[in-house]
């Protein structure tokens, strides 16, 4: 009987056994009120970790993003973003239903657009048409394949949006696994962005949470808000706790997991059903398989050989890297890779 590596997504992690102390260690109070120390601490070490005066911890990266949304438009306005971001992809149009606004899609290059894309995607001033006000970048991508910005290519898009009088919001729910890269900081990144959305549930190896952070003002919106999408929470200084833990202790960890999906990214490009690799730059892998295969077979002898993935959309399968994979998994994983046969009939022979 194996051990199963599961490599769906960097939200699987479970708590360390010193995250699980610091948990139960724990002071809490009723957040609502805004007594909850620890919560307090959190926001306020994750404020000023980006130059900010304020944070709201939130249950998930989703409701942080959709509350930016909020806070920074209005009913018939529109935002600007990739096609492949998270708020588009992946939030069930959340920005319609909570905001009323309209989307404008940019087609980028690996989830990445640019300052030059945007400005010519910023509506005239008409009745009929939508108020471009906000514009979203996800760092990293995850439809992109783990893509990054660094600050010389978000910072003509921030100016562009200082001086259009645009709204700038980041979905940096995998930011440290970009930071580690780039070796830029978080006190750097903070200043370009109006709002900032943080999770503490991925690479980072917190059970729950996800951070909002901006302005006093603009916090303060965002927690009314919250309170009416149902996010208020009472003694949650127990995630808190983890959360402060998992910044003090797992950033670096992030690298770490970066090597390991670039590690396996170059043996998949040799993998008899594999058509094509995207970049590896961060801990997430997209690949494409030969058309001749079907995703599904692909995933279930992936599954039968200890290896758990996931498809991501039509003959693309994803692998996510995360603290919880070891070094022995991922020679496990490049193990199982580099003796994959050469197919012989229609279905892929093991």
């Amino acid at each position: 009987m194996f051990t199963m590596i599961n490599l769906l997504s960097d939200t699987v992690t479970k708590p360390s056994p010193a995250m699980l102390q610091a948990m139960m260690e724990a002071e809490v109070g009723d957040d609502v009120f805004g007594e909850d120390p620890t919560v307090n601490k959190l926001q306020e070490k994750v404020a000023a970790m980006f130059s900010k005066e304020a944070a709201l911890f939130c249950p998930s990266g989703t409701m942080t993003n959709q509350l930016a949304i909020k806070i920074n438009t209005q009913p018939l306005d529109e935002m600007i973003c990739d096609h492949y971001s998270h708020v588009y992809q992946s939030e069930n149009g959340g920005y319609a239903f909570h905001s009323g606004i309209a989307v404008n899609l940019v087609v980028g290059t690996n989830g990445k657009i640019t300052a030059h894309q945007i400005e010519q995607a910023i509506k005239p001033d008409f009745d009929w048409l939508p108020k471009s006000s906000l514009v979203v970048i996800e760092n990293s991508c995850n439809k992109g394949g783990g893509s990054f910005y660094t600050l010389d290519e978000i910072k003509p898009i921030s100016i562009l949006c200082q001086n259009k009088g645009l709204k700038i919001h980041l979905d940096g729910a995998r930011i440290f696994n970009v930071l580690v890269e780039t070796g830029e900081t978080t006190e750097q990144v903070g200043p370009y962005f109006d709002t900032i959305s943080i999770c503490l549930s991925k690479g980072l190896g917190a059970p729950v949470g996800s951070l909002l952070i901006g302005s006093a003002e603009d916090i303060k919106k965002a927690r009314r808000f919250r309170k009416a999408f149902g996010g208020g929470m009472r003694q949650v200084g127990y995630l808190a706790a983890a959360g402060i833990y998992a910044l003090d202790n797992n950033i670096a960890q992030c690298k770490l997991d970066n090597e390991k999906a670039i590690r396996v990214g170059r043996i998949l490009q040799y993998v008899p059903f594999v058509k094509e690799v995207k970049d590896v730059r961060t801990n997430i892998i997209l690949f494409e398989h030969k058309a001749e295969f079907q995703t599904n077979e692909i995933l279930n002898l992936l599954h039968e050989k200890g290896i758990h993935a996931a498809g991501f959309g039509p003959n693309i399968i994803r692998f996510v890297f995360h603290l919880d994979v070891s070094n022995e998994d991922v020679d496990k994983v490049v193990e199982v890779l580099e003796n994959w046969p050469v197919h012989t009939s229609n279905r892929i022979q093991i």
